[in-house]
């Protein structure tokens, strides 16, 4: 159970992240990954699974690599800021020398003037006229020289203030360059996390025997799930509710439906997984009484649903106090099993991303926040990629979702985030198959 929790958050964070870490460092962009497309197996080999972690793995030892040799640069690039040895720094000191000197060049300037005024203005009565036009020549002169060196003045300061803003500038971008770094190394440490968990959990799986477990059952693109009153934002100490709709929009009857929620949510930095301050329960008009969600992420009391019918779930989401704030997301889906044998459900998980704000931070909106989907591998519906109804991906305000199915990606990390979203997504789906299958 703890390896599908970890799985599903790094679902999340590989959808939301990998786009942003394509142009952390040029190391990253000597390695070609292999093409991956959507014809991938209902559940990846131990093969590929070994693979993707491979891929994850070189993904998290250039970006440390990077990471690493970024302080080194970071740190020498202020230090030479500081103790002046830096070439932005050695321009700076000298526009401040030059501007020293030109205010003494215009202060000896102005004081000439000084001096050419009283001469003339204390001129005896009995000076002759070209001691006077002397004077007066004297006088002009020394007033342009004072012109010339007020205007070397102001260029000067002018040139200390450029100066000073390129070794102001250097630093920001020195501190902002290597804070890219970091947050690439962290992000690539949650993919290799995912990547590695899903291989030990597919070992594990074939050596105890259980990876074939619910093999037999299908997708149904039309037993949908939807999500009303979910806000984009949640706040610690408090309680949220919202509604979960279940459908059978299918011509069969459905003997035993249960819905799938699984609520999971990080600190800032998407590493630290806070999922124990959230409190999930659950009723329904059959179970009226509030319950606790099982450690399973399933929820009884939706029973059969004929052909066209629906069932709703009342959902209450209460944060502890103490919960940091941070970002988080919620799967909904629902799977059928019929006393026939037969079994299947929706092959997306939908996905609902928001953030989750400290106590006594402002609630979120009032209106819904937009679904998003995790497929399952091998989905051969023809609903678009979307929410089950067929609404385009929507990852709300992290832009759209990343396709796990697409060739376009560049870099290792790109695959491995892909990857992730992969694996995270078949692991979910396998664990909820033998689950409701032992149940059934």
């Amino acid at each position: 159970m703890k390896i599908r929790r970890v799985l599903a958050t790094a679902v999340a964070l590989a959808v939301t992240t990998p786009a942003a870490l394509l142009s952390v460092s040029p190391a990253y962009a000597d390695a070609k990954p292999t093409a991956q497309t959507q014809e991938k197996q209902s559940k990846p080999t131990i093969e590929e699974l070994e693979e993707a972690a491979a891929e994850a793995q070189k993904a998290y030892d250039k970006a440390a690599q990077a990471k690493a040799d970024g302080i080194i640069e970071t740190r020498k690039t202020l230090d030479e800021l500081s103790n002046g040895t830096h070439p932005l720094a050695v321009a700076l000191a000298a526009a401040e020398q030059t501007a020293k000197d030109s205010a003494a060049a215009k202060a000896t300037a102005d004081q000439a003037v000084t001096d050419a005024r009283a001469a003339l203005e204390t001129l005896p009565g009995t000076a002759t006229e070209e001691e006077k036009a002397a004077a007066k020549t004297a006088l002009a002169e020394a007033e342009a020289t004072a012109a010339t060196a007020a205007t070397a003045q102001t260029a000067a300061d002018t040139a200390v203030t450029e100066a000073n803003k390129k070794v102001q500038d250097a630093r920001v971008a020195a501190v902002n360059a290597q804070s890219v770094l970091d947050k690439a190394a962290e992000d690539a440490l949650a993919v290799k996390v995912a990547a590695d968990a899903a291989l030990a959990k597919a070992i594990k799986e074939a050596e105890e025997g259980e990876g074939e477990e619910g093999g037999d059952c299908e997708p149904e693109l039309d037993l949908t799930s939807k999500v009303t009153g979910l806000p984009d934002k949640l706040v610690a100490g408090t309680s949220t509710d919202f509604s979960l709709r279940v459908t059978n929009g299918s011509d069969r009857h459905m003997d035993k439906v249960l819905t799938f929620v699984s609520i999971h949510a990080t600190d800032k930095s998407g590493l630290k997984d806070t999922e124990k301050f959230f409190r999930l329960q659950w009723s329904t008009k059959s179970a009226p009484k509030w319950q606790n969600a099982d450690a399973d992420d399933y929820i009884d009391g939706v029973g059969a649903l004929k052909p066209g019918a629906h069932a709703d779930v009342k959902l209450r989401l209460t944060l502890d106090k103490a919960t940091p704030a941070g970002n988080g997301v919620a799967f909904f889906a629902a799977d059928f099993f019929n006393e026939d044998g037969s079994c299947g459900g929706a092959p997306d998980l939908d996905m609902y991303e928001f953030d989750v704000k400290a106590a006594g931070s402002k609630p979120g909106k009032t209106e819904d926040v937009k679904p998003s989907t995790t497929p399952r591998p091998g989905n051969t519906g023809t609903t678009p990629q979307g929410s089950a109804s067929g609404t385009p991906a929507s990852t709300g305000t992290n832009g759209s979702l990343a396709a796990t199915g697409s060739s376009s990606a560049t870099t290792p990390i790109a695959l491995a985030g892909g990857a992730a979203v992969l694996l995270g997504a078949a692991a979910v789906f396998v664990a909820r198959r033998r689950k409701t299958g032992s149940d059934a």
